[in-house]
């Protein structure tokens, strides 16, 4: 049986960031819902994936960074089509700037930093926070690893009280 057709595969470019002991997320707010992501984005058209790294890192949490070395690689595929992006994890080096409290992306809620131990219980997209940990408890020291196929069904949007008799 063929998949379902979707929209051609997107590059997403994430990094993970450790500052203080502590992972750099940036909160997400979708549909009235919220969810943590490593800060990163799409790769552009003509861009470099360091490039494209550094740019949106800076664009979300204000930070400068120095891209190390791929540590994940997995897949985020919508089983009824429409979506299919290639999330590819880098681990980085903060360099300089400071963290915002106005992220550029409006999607940002907010930029954090989450205690290692916090990470397993977060909703996490993609949802590796269990394949962060360990690699944070490794002291990062594993070559890139392929994490498989990590869909997340999006919850439907919350929506606000309604006014009876309007």
């Amino acid at each position: 049986m063929a998949a379902p057709e979707c929209d051609p595969i997107r590059v997403r470019v994430a990094a993970v960031l450790v500052l203080d002991g502590h992972f750099v997320l940036v909160r997400h707010r979708k549909d009235g819902n919220s969810y943590h992501l490593l800060p990163g984005g799409g790769v552009e058209a003509g861009e470099t994936l360091e490039a494209a790294l550094v740019r949106e890192v800076a664009e979300e949490t204000g930070l400068d960074i120095s891209v190390s070395r791929l540590l994940f690689i997995n897949h985020s595929v919508d089983p009824r089509g429409g979506r299919h992006l290639l999330n590819l994890t880098f681990l980085a080096t903060v360099t300089g700037g400071e963290i915002t409290l106005r992220p550029l992306d409006p999607r940002v809620e907010a930029v954090e930093l989450v205690a290692r131990a916090t990470i397993p219980d977060l909703d996490l997209r993609p949802p590796i926070g269990g394949a962060l940990a360990e690699a944070f408890d490794e002291g990062f020291s594993r070559g890139a690893r392929y994490l498989g196929s990590l869909w997340v069904e999006e919850p439907a949007p919350q929506s606000g009280p309604t006014l009876k008799g309007t």
